[in-house]
């Protein structure tokens, strides 16, 4: 099995809040974005959220992220994994959430996509860690809730900006 490691974090000094990944899946690896797999519903949530049109183009994902001032980035540095799913991964090693957070002040809050981030953030962080940190219902599509539904739970963000 080969080892596979995650992307560098989107951030920059506006950023207020932080979205955490697992590891990014095969297509998002072979393409070196975030969420590139066409099923994967975080893109389309962006855009709704924001009251934008939705593009493909990841320049313009990015900067839509940055104009709103969200962080991005993956609880698991690297592991090993066969396919894309999260219960596939083994021997991972974990990023340096508290350093992106201590290089990057103005984040308040967490947020996680899915159970695995979230349980991963616990591991590496702690209940205690000073940030409230919340878990929105994974936007891959092995997560099958409806769109409207996923939606719905993930407009808290805009609460926290």
């Amino acid at each position: 099995m080969t080892r596979i490691s995650s992307f560098p974090p989107i951030a920059d000094e506006n950023s207020k809040i932080l979205i955490l990944g697992s590891m990014p899946g095969k297509k998002s690896l072979q393409m070196q974005q975030y969420y590139a797999f066409p099923q994967n519903q975080f893109w389309k949530i962006m855009f709704y959220l924001f009251n934008k049109e939705f593009s493909e183009d990841y320049e313009t994902r990015i900067n839509l992220l940055q104009e709103n001032h969200i962080a991005l980035w993956d609880v698991i540095e690297s592991c090993e994994r066969k396919g894309s799913r999260d219960t596939e991964i083994k021997d991972e090693i974990d990023n340096n959430i508290p350093k992106l957070i201590e290089n990057h002040p103005n984040i308040q809050t967490i947020f996680c996509n899915g159970q695995k981030s979230y349980k991963n953030l616990l591991k590496i962080v702690g209940k205690d860690f000073g940030l409230p940190m919340i878990v929105l219902p994974s936007t891959s599509p092995l997560h099958t809730v409806k769109f409207e539904e996923k939606l719905e739970s993930w407009r808290v963000i805009r609460d926290y900006l």
